[in-house]
């Protein structure tokens, strides 16, 4: 397998924790998590030069536990 590369991240408080509650949905790290959803965008990319949303650029709402 090929080296990783480290990559210092912030994200929202928000963001951070939707993004946790989905890793544990989904058995994964929240490193490992982020790491799939930017793997499924590229994909998406690759397969028809688009983003994955036409507004991608707009802020979420995150629902709060």
């Amino acid at each position: 397998m090929a080296e990783k590369k480290q990559v210092p991240l912030r994200l929202s408080e928000k963001l951070y924790n939707a993004i946790a509650s989905w890793a544990e949905d989904d058995f994964r790290s929240v490193n490992g998590q982020i790491e799939y959803l930017l793997t499924e965008c590229v994909k998406q990319r690759k397969k028809d030069g688009k983003y994955v949303g036409q507004d991608i650029d707009e802020a979420p709402e995150f629902k709060t536990k």
